[in-house]
Formats: structure tokens, C-alpha cells, sequence
């Protein structure tokens, strides 16, 4: 078949990998210079431990080993199984991970997914990633749990993708016009295709609602900052137990009783977690807020920030590096629960995907797969 795919973001780049992967010829359109979006202002987690149960865990499971086999293959991609410590200093928090654990080995014994939990007290956590002096009365790990570069790996896989001699990018092109299985872009150039995928990320107006405007989708805005390289290594992503709080995998009796302790005002009022993964070049990348209600503040605000620099350091023992980047983003989050993802046919041989919130860089290889499935490829 002759595909077009249009949207470079990781969800449009693994669109782009599965078509090539089963024989097709894939012209890959971006309207940036390169990707801008949610792909690249992420952590590059991904991220198992907190996806709930059901159709979200298999897609993240299923995605994990799809990101392990393409780093088999694409040079630079560098997936690493680092897993992650949510790491607990209150024995609510503790009762959690506890909980967590114990629930999460029961579903595995009658041969559910699972997630690979397992509580460790402080002494087993710093053993594990002997970064963490801070005070800490336990941790709970996730060795399913992995990290790829998110300002790199997509260049990475697009070079791979070249290289099969049925694949061409085409960035600084916005699409104008879908019909006939011809895709018409803002410099005249009609790409015709046997198929369209449009994987358009946060971008759901225009095009997007010509086509369709009845997406149960809705936009959510983060802050991030990333500080100077650190003087050692993190051997393991870190959340602090603010996740349990923020993602379904948690919960359970023990959530309920953690939920009645508030949390800290600024992390209450921009519904805050702390997630924390060291890049490569020995940065620290931190966040993160979530903010839901339209219009977006066009500023960052410096409260969030001095709130996870803080948490940062506590769990750590000491001071983070520098900060030199701070940023927002805005990334497409399916609102009806349960669904992964929103899939629409919206024309003929023409397939919109989208929405799949904080979990894009996650559960793209799989989602992109069972696209392909879901057209019966």
C-alpha cells in the first residue's frame, strides 16, 4: 500500500514504523521543521507501574517490549530498562506501595499482566539506586518501567525508516485538505494514498474539525524544567508518592486513607507529581503539573517549580544542579474512561489517532499495531 501519515509526533512516527514494517510505501508529513509537540517536552518514560488495569496495562506492557525490539534494530534509539522507584516517606504512602505490591502479585500468580511490583524498605531502595539520601521509609519498584531520549529518539527511527527505501519525511508541510485518499498540503502538493492516518497530537482544530467535531478529547498543559548535568547517576526513574495519588494502578483501601491527607497546597492547586529521569548527558528531567481548563496561561509559573525543586532535593539529600530549561506543553487526552486511545474513521481509507494523554510516548508502538488491526492489516 502507499500510506500517508500526517503529524510527526511519536504516535504519527510509529504510525509510520508499523506501515513500513509490514511492506508499504510511507510518505511521513509534519508541519514544524521537526517534531515540537508532546514527543519531545515529555520524560521519555516509559512508563508501566501506574497505567490501570485492563486494555491501558496490556498496551503498555505489549508497548515496552515493541520499544525493546526496535532498540534491537534502530541505532541511537537507546531504550533503557532502568524500572522506577516511587519512593514513600509517610506510612500511608507506605501502606500504598505495600498494598500495591501485594495486589499486583496476586494478579500475576493467575496470570494477569502484571507490572513486576515489589516493595523494598529504605536500606533495599539505596542499594538499588544509591542516589537516594534523602529520608525515605520505603520504595516501591517497577523493573518493567524503561527511559528513551525524547528529543532524540524519533530522529533516530525516522534515519532507520529511510533506510528501507519506502519511506520519506516531508516537515514544514501542513495538510489542508483530505479527500479521495488524496492529501492536498499548504504548498499545492497532492500525496496520493491507499491510506491515511492522521495522528495530529494536541491539534484538533482545523482540518481535525472539518473532518470531525465530536472528539471525546481534551487538551491538558504541563510545566517541566531540566537542570545541568548531575555529579552522579540515577540508576532507576524516580516518582514520589504524590503518583499514587495521580494514576489509576493505586487504587484500593490504602489510597482511599491517603487521599484524606492533603496534600501540600501548590501541589493540590496544579495537581502535581514529582517524576524525575536522567538523560544521558547527566540532566536531570523533573516535573510535572497538569492543567485542564481552556484558555492555557501563555507564562509558566515559577511556584510549581520551587515546590519540585524542593521535593527533588528531599528525596535526593541534597542540591539539584542548576536549572536551565524550563517549558510547557499541551498534549490530547481521550476523556471517555477507559478508552486508551480515540480512533475514528472519518473518511474513506482515512483513520484519525489521537488522545492518548500523558501515555503517547508510552503505548505509541502498540497503539499503532493494533491500528493497524483495528483496519483488519
Amino acid at each position: 500500500m502507499r500510506v500517508v501519515v500526517v503529524g510527526g509526533g511519536v504516535l504519527g512516527t510509529f504510525h509510520a514504523w508499523e506501515a513500513v514494517r509490514r511492506g508499504d510505501e510511507v510518505v511521513h508529513l509534519e508541519r514544524e521543521a521537526g517534531p515540537r509537540g508532546a514527543t519531545v517536552r515529555n520524560f521519555g518514560l516509559v512508563w508501566v507501574s501506574g497505567r490501570a488495569d485492563g486494555p491501558e496495562l496490556e498496551t503498555a506492557v505489549r508497548a515496552r517490549e515493541l520499544w525493546e525490539q526496535a532498540s534491537e534494530k534502530v541505532a541511537g534509539l537507546d531504550f533503557r530498562p532502568a524500572g522506577s522507584l516511587t519512593v514513600c516517606r509517610t506510612e500511608e504512602e507506605l501502606a500504598v506501595a505495600k498494598e500495591a505490591a501485594e495486589r499486583d502479585a496476586g494478579e500475576q500468580s493467575v496470570g494477569g499482566a502484571g507490572r513486576g511490583f515489589e516493595f523494598l524498605d529504605a536500606e533495599q531502595a539505596r542499594k538499588l539506586n544509591p542516589a537516594l539520601r534523602g529520608e525515605m521509609l520505603g520504595a516501591l519498584w517497577c523493573p518493567r518501567d524503561g527511559v528513551v531520549e525524547p528529543r532524540e529518539v524519533l530522529a533516530a527511527v525516522r534515519k532507520q525508516l529511510e533506510s528501507s527505501g519506502r519511506y520519506l519525511f516531508v516537515p514544514g508541510r501542513e495538510v489542508r485538505d483530505v479527500r479521495d485518499r488524496q492529501v492536498r498540503t499548504d504548498d499545492g502538493v497532492v500525496h496520493a494514498a491507499d491510506e491515511v492516518w492522521l495522528c495530529t497530537g494536541a491539534w484538533h482544530s482545523g482540518l481535525i474539525r472539518e473532518l470531525t467535531d465530536d472528539l471525546p478529547v481534551r487538551r491538558v498543559r504541563l510545566q517541566m524544567m531540566q537542570t545541568a548535568p548531575l555529579d552522579e547517576q540515577l540508576t532507576t526513574a524516580i516518582a514520589d508518592a504524590d503518583s499514587f495519588r495521580y494514576y489509576p494502578a493505586y487504587q484500593g483501601p490504602a489510597l482511599d486513607a491517603l487521599n484524606q491527607v492533603p496534600q501540600a497546597t501548590v501541589a493540590d492547586d496544579h495537581k502535581m507529581q514529582l517524576l524525575m529521569v536522567q538523560r544521558t548527558h547527566g540532566g536531570l528531567t523533573i516535573g510535572d503539573t497538569h492543567e485542564y481548563a481552556e484558555p492555557f496561561g501563555f507564562d509558566v509559573q515559577e511556584d510549581p517549580y520551587d515546590y519540585l525543586k524542593t521535593a527533588a532535593e528531599q528525596i535526593l539529600g541534597r542540591e539539584i544542579p542548576k536549572v536551565v530549561r524550563r517549558w510547557a506543553g499541551v498534549y490530547s487526552q481521550a476523556t471517555t474512561p477507559g478508552e486508551v486511545v480515540v480512533r475514528r474513521t472519518v473518511a474513506d481509507g482515512v483513520h484519525l489517532v489521537t488522545g492518548p494523554g500523558g501515555r503517547g510516548m508510552t503505548m505509541a508502538p502498540a497503539i499503532a499495531e493494533a491500528s493497524f488491526a483495528a483496519v483488519n492489516r
